[in-house]
């Protein structure tokens, strides 16, 4: 059987069927570590534009240093290559600062179509991260303040394109991993495929995206702010011998400066003695066990 990767429509939030697309949500952001996003309000002429300037960007530019770089040497070599990475990449900085006009020939419209894009995208970030908060109980705003630094999140996008690949047994695109950050929105390929996320301890395959889909990921920030309730789930890309598959991935991270910690109200409680607890237990046993907890964690915080 197939495993299909949970969509989510946000048109149907604002519906009848609201409860049953924040239960995918959630058992999307739990079981899988990852899920598709539909009818998200990011313009769909200006991610086809962002894609487009981004393969010719790469054509024009990229290309031809990558096919004479260490990494193809070595796999004309016909070299194992366990150790390397078969992607062309560049990393650009939206927030707190930019640093996309820093960047070797990004012509201004480059610049001028990914900001644009990068504003939309942030929006739909904070919609999820509100949507994840409402999902685990917690103030809609818990996740982006606690992302925030002095000037907000950080938010960076990763561009890159796994090219054509002679030799793709003995090369991964990418090497198995987990995001650090925050949440992931990935805009990629339409055509090839290649990314590939762990599943109860199987690979399964990610499409490409159709009709303007955004794949979304959660970071290892998320695993630890929802106290292991949304786990960062391992993830790579596969070379491809047919195509060069396209990846722009924009990650919602914290600050740099921002502390992270379980919220406290996803916490169990602790440093009790099991005495206290039977105490509390004898009048309370018929009741939810819930409350108990929560008078538990008061009663080890000092607050009555």
């Amino acid at each position: 059987m197939e495993m299909k990767i949970p969509m989510i429509d946000l048109s149907e939030l604002d519906g009848d069927n609201r409860g049953q697309v924040m239960a995918l949500l959630h058992q999307a952001c739990e079981k899988w570590g990852c899920f598709q996003v539909k009818n998200h309000g990011v313009n769909k002429e200006l991610m086809e534009k962002v894609k487009r300037l981004v393969n010719n960007h790469y054509e024009e530019h990229l290309k031809e240093s990558f096919y004479q770089s260490e990494a193809a040497k070595r796999l004309k070599g016909k070299d194992h290559t366990p150790d390397i990475d078969w992607e062309s990449s560049f990393f650009i900085w939206h927030r707190p600062t930019s640093n996309i006009s820093e960047i070797p020939n990004l012509s201004a419209d480059f610049q001028k179509t990914m900001d644009e894009y990068i504003a939309q995208l942030i929006k739909l970030a904070e919609k999820l991260s509100e949507l994840m908060c409402e999902n685990l109980g917690l103030d809609k705003d818990y996740i982006k303040e606690a992302f925030s630094g002095k000037k907000g999140p950080a938010v960076g996008t990763k561009v890159a394109k796994y090219p054509q690949c002679p030799e793709p047994e003995l090369v991964r695109g990418l090497r198995e991993h987990t995001d650090a950050g925050g949440i992931i929105l990935l805009l990629q390929d339409d055509q090839v495929p290649g990314l590939e996320f762990l599943n109860n301890g199987k690979w399964v395959e990610i499409p490409p995206s159709k009709n303007n889909t955004i794949f979304v990921n959660t970071g290892d920030q998320v695993e630890v702010l929802s106290n292991g309730r949304y786990k960062s789930v391992l993830h790579r890309v596969m070379a491809d011998e047919n195509g060069s598959r396209l990846s722009i991935a924009t990650f919602y991270n914290p600050a740099g400066e921002a502390r992270i910690s379980p919220a406290p109200e996803l916490l169990y409680p602790s440093h009790y003695t099991f005495q206290e607890y039977l105490k509390l237990y004898a009048t309370t046993k018929f009741t939810d066990k819930g409350s108990r907890f929560r008078s538990m964690k008061k009663m080890a915080n000092g607050t009555p």
